[in-house]
Parts: C-alpha cells; sequence; structure tokens
C-alpha cells in the first residue's frame, strides 16, 4: 500500500485529519522562511496529540547540530529529512551523530538530476524526489511544482523514495500510476490557504493514494 506523508502540519486539525486518514508519516518544517514553519516546542505539542501514529519527520534545510538537537530534546522524531544543499558527507555526519534515519531531498528536472542519488545512497536511508523549485522561488519546496513524473517510471532508485512537487488529492493517482512511486508526500496541495491544511483534502489525499498503491 502506498506511503503518504503529509508535509508542513502545523496545527491540531491537520495533524489529527493525517494521523486519522492513516498517514505513514507526519513532517515539521523547522525552516523559519517558510510559511509551514513550527517550533520545536509546538511541533512537541502537535506531536504529544497521539501516542504512536505516523512517523514524525523533521524537515530542515542545511541545519547545525545544534538545531537538530533542540528540535530532538523535545520531539520524537522518526526520520529526519534534509532538504538544503547537504553534501553526502554532511548527511552521513548527520546520521551518525543523532542515530536518526535520514532522508534527502533531491530536486529533479532531468535525465541528468539522477545522478546525484549514487552519492548519496550510501549515506542516507530513504530519497525525497521533488520538483527543482522554479526560478526564482524562496523555497526550496512546498512551491506547488511537479516534474515528469515519467522520469522515475521503471528505473532504479538505490533507496526507498518518495515523489513529491505539486501533487494534489487531484492527481496523485495517476502521478503513482505513471512514476511507479511506491509512497508520495505533499504539502501545498493539501492547503486551502498558503500554510493552511485543510482537513478534507488531506482525507482525499490519502484515500486517493492508498486506493492506487
Amino acid at each position: 500500500m502506498t506511503e503518504v506523508k503529509i508535509c508542513g502540519v502545523r496545527d491540531a486539525a491537520g495533524f489529527d485529519a493525517a494521523a486519522e486518514a492513516g498517514a505513514a508519516m507526519v513532517g515539521f518544517v523547522f525552516y523559519p522562511p517558510s510559511p509551514r514553519a513550527v517550533t520545536p516546542a509546538e511541533a512537541a505539542a502537535l506531536s504529544a496529540r497521539m501516542e504512536g501514529g505516523p512517523v514524525r519527520v523533521g524537515l530542515f534545510v542545511d541545519p547545525t547540530d545544534e538545531e537538530i538537537a533542540a528540535v530532538l530534546a523535545v520531539v520524537p522524531l522518526g526520520l529526519i529529512q534534509l532538504h538544503g544543499a547537504e553534501s553526502p558527507e554532511r548527511c552521513a555526519a548527520i546520521r551518525a551523530r543523532f542515530g536518526v534515519p535520514v532522508m534527502k531531498a533531491v530536486g529533479i528536472g532531468g535525465e541528468a538530476d539522477f545522478a546525484a542519488l549514487e552519492a548519496y545512497a550510501p549515506v542516507v536511508d530513504r530519497f525525497l524526489l521533488d520538483a527543482k523549485p522554479p526560478a526564482g522561488a524562496s523555497l526550496p519546496g512546498g512551491n506547488a511544482a511537479a516534474f515528469d513524473w515519467g522520469l522515475t517510471a521503471g528505473r532504479v532508485i538505490p533507496r526507498p523514495w518518495l515523489l513529491a512537487g505539486g501533487l494534489t488529492p487531484e492527481t496523485v493517482a495517476e502521478a503513482i500510476r505513471q512514476s511507479g512511486a511506491a509512497g508520495v508526500d505533499v504539502s501545498s496541495g493539501v492547503e486551502r490557504a498558503r500554510g493552511v491544511k485543510d482537513p478534507g483534502r488531506i482525507r482525499d489525499f490519502v484515500g486517493a493514494a492508498k486506493q492506487t498503491g
């Protein structure tokens, strides 16, 4: 069954909807420029709403060790998502220091972008294949942009991976069919306003993805 990650959760309604719909993961954004950013304390309060449930994922962009440690001190992260320009060496260092699995986001715009996966594969646990940010974008993700889903069809990706970028409840089933993805990640596609999750769209997205998987 298709794994679903709901990213950029900032409020109780979004967290509860993701958990109740059966999302495998919920993502907390620890990147202050993002409209979906939360503080460690806010994420801890949301996480505490349910014992167990979805894996808590922390999204960081070129973080310091201190920034990661501050989050892990209060939030039980099961996965660290690195969404910046972190090198393979930096990914390995974070994974070794904190003992938490790491997922590296890689921007895909064309065939050439898959070459980066080989360097990261030995030092990360998962990949997030996201659309490259549009020209002039201020954020590394959550820009409602998609890449050509056919680029991943039949391709061997050297780690488990999630498909991201411009997915919505209306398009996710087709995206899974075209890409062959076993998991999907959504943020802006389940919002009613920028940074504000819509519980109904979360339920619809998870339902559509799971029916396809």
